[in-house]
């Protein structure tokens, strides 16, 4: 705490119990006058507060004038209560005159009445109203998908300039690593891609089957579901699962990490983090999701000839006869051309929200979970833009 001492060479200094703050008043013609003298720090100004604020009330004087010049010591303690009660007479309009105070003084006394004067009066602020905070939320998530775009930018750079990039060894690409990546986001993918790609071609086959019968159109089941699947639910549910699947698992893997420092050890040792740490896993998305999507197309298919079977009558010969009608090879790829680039937009925003997690286990959880939302939204508008795109070049 700053502390101001009052130079006397004809004195030796005293001890505080020794010199108790103490204020002489006295009015004449208008005029107030206090002469402060003594000791005004923390521990003693408690004394005399209860006099000081009884000075404050009175409302006959027209000037106020203050005398520090027999002051021995004060602090901000002592400077706050001088400068509540010059305040309090400011405040009715009384002219205040302060006299005797040193030059460290003067700082002190205003610096504590900038401090005081800074508060605010009345109380905090409301919440803006509704559309201020509409228009707020929209700005701040404009600004986020700013920031995630060039971090996305930066990482795919990063990815298309080198794998590691140590010093000396701008190339290197680890096989072992881009292999045990494939196995886990996509070997280990297949059971659940199969089962849920057969369960919703069979729902797809029995919805269509059980419209179609009012009009005698059974058979066209079969055109419905081979364009649906293979041109947009395949590839599309294949993304969301490897979204919830693969993406959150790259989330949490490169957030925990990024949490114990390890991500900053890699630096250190000269190696680039998104080379070592996204790159595996982003060429291993690339290369599994067209594969898990041809997997999926299958499955799909598969559970469309069981459904057609049983609520159609419609014979697994029937059914692959009639598909080689309905679709060609512009159907399978519009499907498959989409997977690697959505393979490319999860393996990005993964990276990019585990590189955003913070020291906490809640930092981690809320990145892994806007990892997932994220990636999913932007699949599903990047499936829009192609079909826009497929209408408008007739494909």
């Amino acid at each position: 705490m700053l502390t101001i001492r009052k130079r006397d060479a004809s004195r030796t200094p005293a001890g505080e119990a020794n010199h108790q703050p103490r204020i002489a008043v006295g009015e004449e013609g208008g005029v107030l006058g206090c002469a402060f003298s003594g000791v005004w720090t923390t521990r003693t100004v408690a004394s005399v507060d209860g006099e000081m604020r009884k000075i404050e009330k009175r409302d006959s004087a027209k000037t106020l004038m203050l005398d520090l010049s027999q002051i021995e010591k004060m602090d901000t303690a002592g400077a706050w209560v001088i400068d509540r009660l010059a305040s309090a007479f400011e405040k009715k309009g009384v002219e205040v005159h302060v006299q005797g105070q040193s030059e460290i003084a003067s700082i002190l006394l205003g610096a504590v009445g900038d401090a005081v004067r800074r508060e605010p009066e009345s109380g905090p602020a409301g919440p803006p109203n509704i559309i201020l905070r509409a228009l707020e939320l929209v700005g701040r998530r404009v600004y986020e998908m700013r920031d995630d775009f060039l971090a996305s930018m930066n990482i795919l750079g990063a990815t298309i300039r080198g794998a590691q990039m140590k010093l000396g060894r701008g190339h290197a690409v680890n096989p072992a690593a881009i292999f045990n990546q494939i196995d886990r986001m996509g070997v280990g993918a297949i059971p659940v891609v199969v089962l849920m790609s057969a369960i919703v071609g069979a729902i797809v086959a029995q919805q269509g089957a059980y419209q179609l019968s009012y009009f005698g159109a059974d058979i066209f089941v079969v055109d419905l579901v081979g364009v649906l699947i293979l041109r947009e639910l395949g590839v599309l549910m294949t993304a969301i699962m490897i979204a919830g699947r693969s993406g959150s698992a790259i989330t949490a893997e490169i957030g925990s990490m990024k949490m114990r420092e390890e991500v900053d050890a890699l630096k250190v040792i000269g190696l680039n983090p998104i080379g070592v740490l996204v790159f595996p896993r982003l060429v291993a998305l690339v290369i599994a999701l067209p594969c898990l999507t041809i997997i999926a197309n299958f499955a799909a298919l598969g559970g469309g000839i069981i459904a057609a079977w049983l609520y159609s009558d419609i014979p697994p010969a029937a059914f692959i006869d009639r598909l080689r009608v309905a679709i060609d090879l512009s159907t399978i790829f519009a499907g498959l051309i989409k997977a690697p680039f959505m393979a490319m937009i999860i393996g990005t925003i993964a990276s990019v929200e585990g590189m955003k997690v913070g020291g906490s286990a809640e930092s981690l959880g809320r990145h892994v979970t806007a990892s997932v939302v994220k990636s999913i939204f932007v699949v599903i508008i990047l499936d829009g833009l192609f079909a826009m795109f497929y209408a408008a070049i007739e494909f």
